[in-house]
């Protein structure tokens, strides 16, 4: 595609290269914006229709955005704030610096500046702050006729035509109706006898984590936000929510690998930052690697008497580690899910405990045939089994507890996943593996 536009914006082909353009979806756009230089992205937006014009707009990367803003007249500025929905809108608000934005502003209308303060107002993570106010509301006693009607006169200027509200007088929810209905149903019948009136909604403070989960749970199209006297203030639409899912994804998989989270994108942020952000829990862990190195010294006479103890030491941290991880994993995603509660903390216990034994029991059996078979060692082999039913019990105990025990004192379960989990269980698993060691095989111990 980059070729292509080139090639046409060289030769001086307009005409052709927006016959082009329109036949691109508008989604393969934005990419082709971050391949371009800042003169080539400048007349192809210029080529592009009213509509899809916003549309690319809405989804380019902040850097392009400037640009783009910073070469437009006040006119064009005007235009594609016209054309863009009001949640779009604040979100270039917000990530646009503060020249940008007064510019931005400058070219709004009043009315709308005041709602765009009132969305920025609302706490980060909030409904509110990922809703929109461009939604249609219906009276109960409209017809089906004249509901239509409104649709097809302000339907272009709303986010979404398919989910319509019915309010009250003052603006309480009373129902909802959607588009197929209204299309399939006769033209004098009444919205009040068509519509739903066991509407779900959220207030304006809900995370907006729980919001997205929703749309999963009742397949949304939208999700109607009210205040806290029940009136409707905006609405949250499925791509809004999907954002914001992706977003909470990409935060958990960062703190499960001990990383601080970084709303930039990768190439974006500097090596500085990348170093900051791992940092403080790479030494964190580093530091705390001192009490397994302080219980193996502990433990010095004992594989000084039987060195062979020590080649077992990666094989018992490792597979104790791994253990630990899969059940943090496991446990981590059903409470995402919403499919593992506090409440269920002794009954994931129960389980995972049967899981260890399970587990524990086929890894023992293996080890022990090998050692019998290399060293021909009984007490070793029992060692290494006993050491492996302990380890691996405890290591699905931590993965269980440690995640569920963070969700009840409020703070993110992703931040005991991998790296704590294995960092605990490397502790616990050399000193549960000499332990046995020291009492089977009858070995003293420096104190």
């Amino acid at each position: 595609m980059k070729e292509k536009v080139s090639e046409l914006i060289e030769t001086k082909k307009f005409n052709y290269l927006k016959e082009y353009l329109q036949s691109v979806n508008s989604a393969d756009l934005p990419t082709l914006f971050e391949e371009l230089d800042d003169e080539k992205n400048l007349i192809v937006y210029r080529l592009l229709s009213k509509e899809k014009a916003a549309e690319v707009f809405a989804e380019l990367d902040s850097d392009v955005q400037e640009k783009l803003i910073n070469n437009f007249s006040d006119k064009e500025l005007q235009n594609v704030i016209n054309e863009l929905f009001m949640d779009d809108t604040v979100d270039l608000i917000e990530e646009m610096p503060s020249n940008v934005v007064k510019r931005i502003l400058k070219n709004i209308h009043p009315a709308d500046r005041k709602v765009i303060n009132e969305l920025l107002n609302y706490p980060e993570e909030s409904a509110g702050s990922i809703m929109t106010t461009e939604f249609i509301d219906l009276k109960e006693n409209m017809t089906v006729e004249q509901a239509l009607e409104k649709i097809k006169r302000i339907g272009l200027e709303k986010e979404t035509i398919y989910n319509c509200y019915v309010l009250s007088m003052s603006r309480k929810v009373k129902g909802i109706i959607d588009l197929k209905t209204l299309v399939i149903s006769e033209k004098d019948v009444l919205i009040k006898d068509l519509m739903e009136t066991n509407v779900i909604t959220v207030t304006t403070l809900e995370d907006q984590e729980n919001v997205a989960k929703m749309f999963d749970k009742y397949n949304f199209l939208a999700l109607p936000v009210v205040d806290t006297e029940n009136r409707l203030v905006g609405i949250v639409t499925i791509d809004d929510a999907m954002d914001v899912l992706q977003d909470e994804v990409a935060e958990d998989f960062e703190i499960m690998s001990a990383i601080t989270p970084n709303e930039e994108t990768y190439f974006k942020t500097s090596v500085f930052s990348h170093a900051k952000n791992r940092i403080i829990w790479l030494l964190i862990l580093m530091l705390s690697s001192i009490v397994t190195g302080a219980i193996i010294t502990k433990y010095e006479a004992a594989f000084a008497s039987v060195p062979i103890l020590v080649a077992f030491i990666p094989m018992i941290m490792g597979t104790t580690g791994n253990c630990g991880s899969q059940t943090s994993t496991l446990i981590i995603r059903g409470m995402s899910n919403d499919e593992v509660m506090l409440k269920d903390y002794l009954k994931a216990i129960w389980k995972e405990f049967r899981v260890a034994i399970s587990v524990a029991l086929m890894l023992g059996v293996a080890n022990g045939i090998r050692i019998l078979v290399q060293y021909q060692d009984m007490k070793l082999a029992v060692v290494v089994a006993l050491s492996l039913l302990g380890t691996v019990v405890l290591a699905n105990f931590l993965g269980c507890s440690l995640p569920m025990l963070a969700k009840k004192i409020k703070i993110d379960p992703a931040l005991m996943a991998t790296p704590v989990i294995t960092t605990v269980s490397d502790m616990c698993s050399v000193l549960i593996f000499f332990k046995i060691a020291t009492i089977i095989m009858g070995l003293e111990i420096n104190l």
